[in-house]
């Protein structure tokens, strides 16, 4: 299925012309529930992972004390079918019990998964082919594999590793790659996902402009040959209307501009050889969220079925990072195979 987001409310660089110049394309990937195979590209799915390469795992110590309740995949999996199956029986009968007895005993028998130390597995987060989804490579490689260590390391987010194949040199797949025992949160396992993806065009997060267009931005005078209905319909004012409508995208996406919010922007240079890196891959939390539902595509607006469990506000991936943000993939634009630089916003 393809998913179309709607045009924005107005052309903002027939206001301010100043913002042409910086337009950028963006490829939202609209992440949905399917059942992805190796040669797609999707969150979640199995990867095309050569049989003969070594699985990746995390040797670093991993903090039991931020965990106090563990559960394995399946573990995971199972309380999500069960979940789903609650809520979708509520949904029939609202006298339904909230719970059936085998559902309770399940989640009872599962409380007490022991923690475990020793090397994790990585798990597949991301998987990305050049013929689906543009995005900065090096020129030997169509391929983009993202996996991820489920436990916080130095920062409260999964630490990711990046992986470029050529899918051509791959002839012989991995069968059953290794799980981790635990995860440090059922919100850092993705839910398989197939990819829909669709090419938009973003402008700066406002801070990223020089002071004299964020103040024209800030200045109701300029916006005067639009009806106010027309804007009060999306924010309170014009500079949220540019923020959350008119610049960056939400959700998952490739490319485009930094989706900026926790912190001011600051410089992001390669480790390894200085250059300004550039926005790889955004892993969020939300496909939307309160303030840019005008992002919503509008497959999803006409829809009448009900959203999957957990996906009320986009989160059909059912990860979760840091409550609600994004983590931002950035990449060397000399050389994407340089060491790559995580962000949360």
């Amino acid at each position: 299925m393809s998913f179309t987001t709607p045009p924005r409310p107005f052309d903002v660089t027939a206001l301010f012309p100043q913002l042409a110049p910086l337009a950028r394309t963006a490829t939202r990937l609209h992440p949905r529930p399917g059942s992805p195979t190796v040669q797609d590209s999707s969150v979640g799915g199995p990867l095309l992972w050569p049989a003969d390469e070594p699985w990746p795992y995390c040797d670093e110590p991993h903090d039991s004390r931020a965990a106090p309740v563990v559960h394995s995949p399946d573990d995971v999996r199972l309380l999500r079918h069960d979940r789903a199956a609650a809520a979708e029986r509520r949904r029939l009968d609202p006298e339904a019990p909230q719970w059936t007895p085998e559902e309770r005993a399940t989640w009872e028998r599962l409380a007490d998964r022991p923690w475990f130390d020793g090397p994790i597995p990585l798990l597949p987060v991301a998987q990305l082919y050049a013929r689906d989804v543009p995005f900065p490579r090096p020129p030997d490689a169509d391929l983009l594999q993202v996996l991820w260590c489920p436990f916080d390391h130095e920062m409260a987010h999964p630490r990711t590793a990046l992986f470029w194949r050529s899918s051509a040199t791959v002839t012989d797949v991995l069968d059953a790659p290794p799980e981790p025992p635990i995860v440090q949160r059922d919100c850092y396992l993705p839910e398989p996902c197939l990819f829909s993806p669709e090419q938009v065009t973003e402008y700066p997060n406002p801070s990223e402009l020089d002071k004299e267009l964020q103040d024209q931005l800030d200045d109701m005078s300029r916006w005067e040959t639009i009806d106010p209905a027309r804007y009060n319909t999306y924010a309170d004012d014009p500079g949220e209307l540019y923020l959350n409508n008119l610049s960056t995208a939400p959700g998952w996406k490739t490319g485009g501009w930094t989706r900026w919010g926790l912190t001011d922007p600051k410089p992001r240079p390669c480790p390894e050889c200085g250059t300004e890196q550039v926005p790889l891959l955004t892993i969020a939390s939300l496909e939307w969220d309160g303030g840019s539902e005008t992002w919503i595509a509008e497959e999803d607006r006409t829809d009448p079925s009900p959203p999957p469990l957990g996906a009320e506000d986009g989160n059909f991936t059912l990860i979760d990072i840091v409550g609600g943000y994004n983590l931002q993939l950035h990449a060397c634009p000399a050389d994407p195979s340089h060491p790559h630089i995580e962000l949360v916003q």
